[in-house]
């Protein structure tokens, strides 16, 4: 069964091309709502405002290798390790999830533009990184969802409350978990497996369709706000830590309460 296309069953219902545009739509949402989101929340402007000061204080000129030293740490440690979570549970569970999505969306377009048919099979590999990707999504979502964000509780907040930051996690954890879903009922031929499809493209807009009201645009900004980061340290300036990193500790009415992430 892992080695089963589960579009190219779908071909005999829905047609090639259909599938291909739903894929094209849901990448335009992504880019349309990704700078949506930049321009509401200003994201670019603070960037480049704190690039810009930054430069103009630096105390320490940097030069072109020290800048590409700076932008491949912060593509292995930022990017490609998540190194800025502490908690090494968190941290498993961010990465399975990033890792895992990322597998299983590359490779939904792989096997929908490539081998949309029974005519055109997808090699084994293909398919089983299809099913992999999102068992992974699946394993780091959960995970995260039942043992890990429910650790809140004991900071006082309630382990069900619902916000609008929950929204990308839920909806790629309903995503990938209908897919997988359908994908088993169509491979056991299952008349349930249409219905589940339906749900399964329903929460798949849902996640692509939401970018400038989830965490998804936050995935694509990160890095150039932590790149931004390691300069202003480089340089001196240290435009992005908080007054405490660089001021005495102030008391009283200026003191300000923690954030709990």
């Amino acid at each position: 069964m892992f080695s089963i296309n589960p579009f190219a069953g779908l071909s005999a219902t829905l047609s090639p091309s259909v599938m291909q545009n739903f894929v094209i739509v849901m990448i335009a949402l992504v880019v349309v709502g990704t700078v949506i989101d930049i321009v509401h929340k200003g994201s670019a402007r603070y960037f480049f405002e704190n690039w810009r000061r930054s430069r103009s204080k630096a105390k320490t000129a940097l030069g072109s290798g020290e800048m590409v030293s700076i932008a491949v740490q912060t593509v292995v440690h930022d990017v490609l390790t998540s190194g800025e979570f502490c908690n090494p549970r968190r941290r498993i569970a961010h990465l399975l999830t990033m890792y895992g999505f990322i597998v299983y969306v590359v490779t939904t377009a792989v096997l929908i533009f490539a081998y949309p048919t029974p005519a055109t099979p997808a090699p084994a590999i293909v398919s089983q990184l299809w099913w992999l990707g999102a068992a992974m999504a699946c394993v780091g979502g959960y995970w995260f969802w039942f043992f890990i964000r429910v650790d809140v509780a004991a900071e006082g907040g309630a382990a069900l409350r619902l916000m609008r930051a929950d929204l990308f996690i839920l909806s790629l954890l309903a995503s990938v978990t209908l897919g997988l879903a359908w994908a088993v009922l169509q491979a056991s031929e299952s008349a349930a497996a249409m219905a589940v499809f339906g749900l399964y493209v329903l929460a798949t807009v849902v996640l692509f369709g939401s970018v400038p009201w989830s965490k998804f645009a936050h995935m694509f900004f990160k890095p150039a706000a932590a790149f931004e980061k390691r300069v202003s340290q480089a340089n001196g300036t240290r435009a992005n830590l908080p007054p405490p990193a660089d001021q005495p500790l102030q008391f009283g009415s200026a003191r300000q309460q923690p954030n709990h992430y």
